[in-house]
């Protein structure tokens, strides 16, 4: 009892010297609690939706109302074209479209049947599943409030439903959930891999004494970081090209974009998460940090970027926080691309962040490595 008792207490006054190990096993439960509770939703609301109103009559604006007051719907654009409501969810900026046809009110007064057309991105399974029940249930509760009213001073007449919605569901009408999840997993493989080995990349040399060997060379400080990220990067693109092969092959993922362009934005990604693991371990002082720090990163990648869960139902301050995480924007990429068959044109503000991100963290990592022993 003696002998355990003696190292029960070496082993307490190590974990309080390491603070930052014990501060991340009491907090991450909390952070996983926290984001669990909060993040997963999958009761989808406030779809970004863009809106073409050619009829411009009272009734048109009601049904907008109907369609912004069911909390599902979110009009945050207003189209003064057909293809301006293409491009809107082509590119991701709305995932809901509606068009009422300049016919709509006088189809309504003469009692005849007013078609409503609504364009849903179905490349998200779960928030187009959401936006359709939505969308049918709205033309279905007007209808009956017309019909109510028309039953008023029509009786013995037969009477059709006055509001046709026709729904569209673009890029993944059957709902196939591989089209939508093999994508992310892509994104989620390459993030898990890329950021834990390099998280313990400069540890291990550390903490292995080679350290020393790397200080006495020539090389420059931003020139080692290269020299543990560039390797990396063929890793990344075997896996991609693994991944690709498997998801066409066995699920029947469709290819409808340039793969020439999916390569080439891949390799942003890879850097960005290479980028990442890099200054993790430039922070990390053991390998069981670096590796405890990947994870406090990669959780959030998976709950916060849209790989399991629309970050539509997420509440805002959990949307603005899966802004930070590359992998956010590289799913766009990756479902752009592959489910969308869509360009650089539609995609230049998620390459201009992961830009962004890489030279922000390569910045911030060579600043902190010092090419000295800690």
């Amino acid at each position: 009892m003696i002998r355990l008792r003696a190292l029960l207490i070496k082993e307490f006054i190590q974990m309080r010297r390491d603070r930052l190990t014990f501060a991340m096993m009491v907090g991450l439960p909390i952070v996983q609690l926290l984001l669990f509770g909060f993040a997963i939703n999958t009761d989808v609301k406030h779809l970004s939706t863009i809106v073409f109103d050619q009829s411009l009559q009272q009734e048109g604006r009601e049904l907008l109302s109907a369609f912004q007051a069911s909390e599902y719907f979110s009009i945050n654009y207003a189209a003064k074209n057909y293809q301006e409501v293409t491009e809107a969810v082509e590119s991701g900026k709305a995932k809901v479209g509606v068009i009422i046809p300049p016919d709509y009110t006088d189809n309504l007064k003469h009692g005849r049947s007013a078609a409503v057309q609504v364009i849903v991105d179905a490349s998200d399974s779960m928030a187009a599943s959401s936006a359709i029940s939505s969308a049918q249930l709205i033309g279905q509760i007007r209808s009956q409030e017309i019909l109510i009213k028309r039953m008023q001073g029509s009786l013995g007449k037969q009477l059709i439903s006055p509001i046709d919605i026709r729904i569209r569901a673009w890029y993944n009408p059957d709902f196939i959930s591989a089209f939508y999840m093999v994508p992310g997993i892509l994104g989620v493989v390459l993030t898990m891999t890329m950021v834990m080995i390099t998280s313990m990349a400069i540890v291990r040399e550390r903490e292995r004494g080679t350290m020393e060997q790397l200080i006495v060379t020539p090389m420059k400080s931003h020139e080692l970081m290269l020299g543990k990220i560039i390797p990396y990067i063929f890793v990344g693109y075997v896996q991609a090209t693994l991944a690709l092969i498997v998801g066409a092959l066995v699920f029947d993922v469709p290819m409808r974009g340039s793969i020439g362009l999916l390569y080439g934005l891949t390799t942003l990604f890879i850097i960005a998460s290479l980028s990442l693991g890099v200054l993790i371990s430039t922070i990390a002082k053991t390998q069981m940090q670096a590796m405890q720090m990947s994870f406090f990163v990669f959780l959030p990648s998976v709950l916060l970027s849209g790989f399991m869960f629309p970050r539509e139902a997420m509440p805002q301050i959990f949307y603005y926080l899966g802004q930070l995480l590359p992998l956010t924007f590289y799913l766009e990429i990756l479902r752009g691309i592959v489910l969308k068959g869509i360009g650089l044109n539609l995609l230049w503000s998620q390459v201009f962040a992961l830009v962004v991100y890489i030279l922000a963290a390569l910045s911030i990592s060579i600043i902190k490595f010092q090419k000295k022993i800690a």
